[in-house]
């Protein structure tokens, strides 16, 4: 499974260590790759490009609060970014909401919670039904 991976400075830490620890997932990077200040919606729009090219399956992006990533990547169709603080609520993204990008907020969450919101995502299938009828309802 490939999974495009994006973080403005603030998130650059834990992009990292998300890569290093999560080895059953081909990370593609695109970036930022250090810490100097930089614009998120470079890093969204790089990571919703590889989604939308058939290159990555799904897409993580992080930056401090992960509120401007999350208003980046929903302003494109079919692509569905829920920002996630735990693990049951990145569950409820996948399950519910048919969520194919992944948001931290870097600032509020430990890089072990990561690791462990990733985990479960990646293991949830969508419900479809009645929740597949309102994800329609945004497209």
């Amino acid at each position: 499974m490939k999974i495009a991976i994006g973080a403005d400075h603030r998130g650059f830490r834990l992009k990292e260590f998300i890569k290093k620890h999560v080895a059953s997932v081909e990370w593609i990077d695109v970036g930022t790759h250090n810490e100097d200040r930089t614009d998120y919606p470079l890093y969204a729009a790089q990571v919703i490009d590889c989604m939308k090219a058939d290159q990555a399956q799904y897409g993580v992006l992080i930056c401090a609060s992960c509120g401007g990533m999350a208003i980046a990547a929903n302003r494109y169709s079919t692509i569905y970014a829920v920002v996630v603080w735990n693990a049951h609520s990145a569950e409820l993204s996948k399950t519910e909401d048919n969520c194919n990008v992944l948001v931290f907020p870097s600032d509020f969450i430990t890089p072990e919670d990561s690791l462990a919101m990733i985990q479960v995502w990646l293991e949830a299938k969508f419900k479809g039904g009645r929740y597949a009828e309102r994800i329609a309802m945004l497209d």
